[in-house]
């Protein structure tokens, strides 16, 4: 009797849901229907989700899913959400707990603390209990489309676990399993390209700022129309993206460089400890910044060089090095070294605790059910931090510039 009553309870659950889903109440969830009840409800990706549905709830040409096909397809779900709760349940006492998710995360090579890991808890935690039961798993991972434990892992990493704003200053980490598979180099190549998109759209306004930085004075009284109208009329609108190549070009080496230096500062800062804390992982990103701003500094003076050349006062890139290396030697491509390694701490650390101290306020005062703020909390908070840092800096990064630009 237990068995008839468990399946009569389970139908009238799915039966539920999917009038919830049903918005025009034909009887059928359609494409869009099914889009945006996975948005409404929190169904992870709804791009994602709706394909997973629909592929495995055998959808008829119209493009509809039928209360028995929508129901057919979450009672395979619900076993496989069961395998996948036993399997991180280790002790098998019908709940996972703190010390269970940091364990599944060791296997796969990633460490977290135990705060990250209260994080997780506590974004599916419904009852108070500070552990995952099996309704609240079911619940919370039904409309997903993560097919086995790994997926969960690394949904939760993404999500959750190491989004604390530190892009700028610490890279981001990968499991040995996404090391292995290539997923690191291929979000590397990703954020490279978006670096490189980004940097060639506010291209005019990076130039305007470092045309600023080195010819204003109190006696022009250098305005930002101003600026802008000398750099036309001196080479025409192309001149707005002069240096713009060799920003580009130095994103790939110093990304790659800072990544393999962060792994090994981290390695040698852990030591035995198998997490670092934020503060840490603080001294790690800046150390590694560092690394790779000495390795590839000289690409900044060339960059400076080339985003202030006249028209026709150097052929191309190779052709500035050589006038350079030929008039004021080696040490010249080094000239603001100090004055930009120094800027590091005060921006990273200004950015970070910022950060950090938004998104944690905004956590606390209006977000009780979830650990992931969102996207516009984060531009939100990354947009402030950032602004704050670069305050803090930018007599530094002013004083940097003008000694790239001498001589």
């Amino acid at each position: 009797m237990r068995g008839v009553s468990g399946d009569a309870e389970r139908r009238q659950r799915w039966g539920r849901l999917f009038e919830e889903l049903d918005s025009n109440k034909d009887g059928r969830v359609d494409v869009q229907e099914l889009r945006q009840g996975l948005a409404r409800l929190g169904g992870g990706d709804p791009d994602l989700a709706h394909q997973g549905i629909s592929s495995e709830g055998d959808v008829d040409p119209d493009g509809g899913l039928s209360l028995e096909e929508f129901s057919h397809y979450l009672q395979e779900r619900e076993q496989r959400l069961l395998l996948m709760f036993h399997s991180l349940d280790r002790n098998q006492d019908g709940h996972i707990d703190v010390s269970e998710i940091q364990q599944s995360f060791r296997a796969l090579g990633i460490s977290i603390s135990l705060e990250q890991a209260e994080k997780i808890l506590h974004s599916m935690d419904r009852d108070g209990t500070m552990t995952i039961d099996w309704q609240e798993w079911r619940d919370h991972f039904l409309l997903h489309s993560l097919e086995n434990v790994e997926d969960i892992l690394y949904f939760w990493k993404h999500s959750t676990v190491l989004d604390i704003g530190e892009c700028l200053t610490v890279p981001d980490e990968f499991s040995k399993q996404e090391k292995l598979t290539g997923t690191w180099w291929k979000q590397l190549v990703a954020g490279a390209v978006a670096g490189a998109v980004s940097r060639t759209g506010t291209a005019p306004l990076d130039r305007l700022k470092v045309f600023m930085q080195v010819h204003a004075s109190k006696s022009n009284r250098l305005n930002i129309l101003g600026g802008l109208r000398n750099m036309v009329q001196e080479g025409g609108i192309l001149s707005l993206w002069r240096g713009n190549g060799i920003n580009v070009l130095k994103i790939a080496p110093e990304s790659a460089i800072k990544f393999m230096a962060y792994e090994q500062i981290k390695r040698a800062i852990r030591g035995q400890q198998e997490t670092l804390h934020v503060q840490e992982r603080f001294v790690a990103g800046s150390l590694a910044g560092a690394t790779a701003q000495t390795i590839i500094y000289p690409m900044e003076v060339l960059k400076t060089r080339l985003t202030l050349r006249r028209t026709g006062q150097y052929k191309g890139l190779l052709d500035c090095a050589r006038r350079i290396l030929e008039r004021e030697g080696p040490r010249a491509f080094y000239r603001g070294y100090l004055p930009n390694v120094l800027g590091i701490i005060p921006y990273a650390g200004i950015d970070l605790a910022v950060y950090e101290t938004l998104k944690n306020h905004w956590l606390h005062q209006y977000s009780h059910e979830s650990a992931n703020p969102g996207i516009l909390v984060l531009l939100a908070c990354g947009t402030i931090s950032s602004t704050c840092g670069q305050i803090a800096s930018y007599p530094l990064a002013l004083v940097r510039t003008r000694m790239q630009a001498q001589g």
